[in-house]
């Protein structure tokens, strides 16, 4: 006779909006269930905190609803414990029912072309991290002594770096970049930024309020040429055809300016990176059919992300993804967010799909319940036996209470960015 139990106690591996909103998900339907949540890092939010940009703290004000989960005694934040690794994935799947990895997409995807290593060459993950505080990150220190910065790339992280890298420290102000950035940034000498698509204006994949910014920053030209655009959408155009279409607008009113101002931020469509040219650094970018190469000293790519396998975690697929059926990798473990469905759509996104991972799960126990797992006490046992101590929710709060006391006058924090300076602050 099959022994029928309720689900009690579940994992979730990864604190982003992916993770977060599965936790959410599940505990409005299931308000008995005990939810550990599981972070690398000593710091919760993941994309929240390290991925949207640091002048768009209107979309970072989601952390808010994340605090307010944390206030469920049900559900507690273990970080700085890199699951896969010190803590393996085996001894989750032994102590909870259901194990979730929301891990996201941390690994980016390579150019493929000569001269990829040479310094000057970036992938945005670790640029956007290196600006938003990420501890893994904080060393990268990139060269930005030339006049000219290549982004290739079409998407909002293309458009958010190139913002960034263009805002005056006045426009910054209230801001949480990091003030390592903010000073390589202030220093640098960027006059031309290139914005580099394979595709055209009508197949770019920002969003209009991301475009539209860019044509209101105090030192920034938008640079278009007007013979790349279309006067109207062709019929073929597909998608959200409103966003195509305000995009194209803007884009001929850029084309359509000859204001004067320090930095020409080019926008390059139809356009493939043969190779990055240089002896001891990146010197050029070398697009394919073009007579000359583009005068460049910094090349970022920002043409996607996967998920990188470590430990026992499950080997990413080819696109970089975990593979599963609709979030469902193995009996008891699933994944939701990047790790699910690869580095696409927005916060609101992971919002819609965590709520269906969380409905399959529940569906899943309840249709085939397995006998319970001892959960948090078992698993406190062991971290206790490994001499392992996660950072808590409260000691978060001790690290973003020293965040705050340090930040300058207008901006909401200054990020710790040193692994060391993380644990100090959560007096562990």
């Amino acid at each position: 006779m099959r022994t029928v139990t309720v689900l009690q106690h579940i994992a979730i591996v990864g604190s982003g909006p992916a993770g977060l909103f599965t936790a959410d998900a599940l505990i409005r339907q299931r308000p008995e269930l005990k939810i550990d949540v599981f972070e690398r890092l000593p710091t919760p939010y993941g994309l929240a905190r390290f991925g949207v940009a640091p002048d768009h703290q209107g979309t970072k004000a989601i952390t808010r609803q994340f605090d307010r989960l944390f206030g469920n005694p049900n559900i507690r934040f273990l970080g700085d414990l890199a699951v896969g690794e010190t803590l393996p994935l085996a001894v989750l799947r032994d102590y909870y029912d259901a194990v979730v990895l929301a891990v996201g997409a941390h690994q980016d995807r390579r150019l493929g072309i000569p001269g990829e290593a040479l310094p000057g060459v970036y992938g945005s993950m670790a640029f956007v991290g290196w600006y938003n505080g990420h501890p893994d990150f904080t060393g990268l220190s990139p060269l930005l002594d030339m006049p000219g910065v290549a982004i290739v790339g079409q998407g909002n992280v293309a458009v958010d770096i190139a913002r960034v890298l263009s805002k005056t420290p006045a426009e910054m102000a209230t801001a949480d970049l990091c003030a390592h950035a903010a000073g390589s940034i202030q220093a640098a000498a960027i006059r031309d930024i290139y914005l580099i698509g394979r595709r055209g204006p009508i197949e770019a994949s920002f969003t209009s309020a991301e475009l539209a910014e860019l044509g209101k920053l105090e030192r920034v030209r938008p640079v278009v040429n007007k013979a790349d655009l279309p006067e109207s959408l062709p019929e073929t155009a597909s998608g959200d055809l409103k966003i195509k279409e305000r995009n194209l607008q803007l884009l001929h009113d850029y084309a359509a300016r000859s204001d004067d101002k320090p930095i020409r931020l080019h926008f390059v469509f139809h356009s493939t990176p043969d190779a990055i040219l240089g002896e001891s650094r990146a010197e050029a970018l070398q697009i394919r059919n073009a007579a000359t190469p583009l005068p460049v000293g910094t090349v970022i790519s920002a043409i996607g992300y996967g998920t990188a396998g470590f430990g026992d975690l499950p080997a990413p697929d080819a696109a970089g993804r975990l593979p599963n059926q609709d979030g469902q990798i193995a009996p008891g473990l699933y994944t939701a967010g990047w790790a699910k469905r690869g580095p696409s759509g927005t916060i609101p996104t992971n919002r819609s799909e965590a709520k269906s991972v969380a409905d399959k799960l529940l569906a899943d126990f309840a249709n085939d319940a397995a006998p319970a797992k001892p959960g948090s006490a078992a698993l406190d046992g062991w971290l206790n036996g490994k001499g392992l101590q996660a950072v808590d929710y409260a000691a978060w709060k001790r690290i973003e209470a020293a965040e705050t006391a340090a930040a300058r006058p207008g901006a909401p924090r200054e990020k710790l960015a040193e692994w060391a300076a993380l644990r100090k602050a959560a007096q562990l």
